[in-house]
């Protein structure tokens, strides 16, 4: 079976196109208009902030001398991250926020494991 275009235009008839698109690929300037993000989330930029955060709360974490230690200061740097992150995504690289925020948030979990199961073993509460 073979494309045929069809019968000529009739004399006289102007036609621009040449034959009437049938909107399955657009021919023309879009209806509608096209927002894009300004500072739109990468992964380089996850991956940078979750190695930032990553390595932040390893040195704060070394700062902790016992395990009571460790999770304070596991919490406060975790704070302090945080803190930064929503300034990030507020005023900065949003990806990088994003990697902070996603990495503080598994160090917590990290330590709350940790945190329990000391608690669990010995029936000692840690943090007091």
């Amino acid at each position: 079976m073979s494309w045929h275009p069809g019968p000529p235009p009739p004399p006289g008839h102007w036609q621009p196109w040449g034959r009437i698109p049938s909107g399955l690929f657009p021919s023309g300037r879009p209806i509608r208009p096209t927002y894009r993000e300004p500072h739109p989330v990468t992964g380089g930029g996850v991956a940078v902030g979750g190695a930032t955060a990553t390595l932040w709360l390893i040195f704060f974490g070394l700062l902790g001398t016992d395990l009571r230690g460790y999770l304070w200061w596991t919490v406060v740097a975790g704070l302090a991250a945080w803190l930064g992150a929503l300034a990030l995504v507020r005023f900065g690289d949003r990806g990088v926020g994003t990697g902070v925020a996603i990495v503080t948030a598994g160090g917590w979990s990290i330590a709350a494991v940790v945190l329990g199961s000391r608690w669990v073993a010995t029936g000692d509460w840690p943090l007091w």
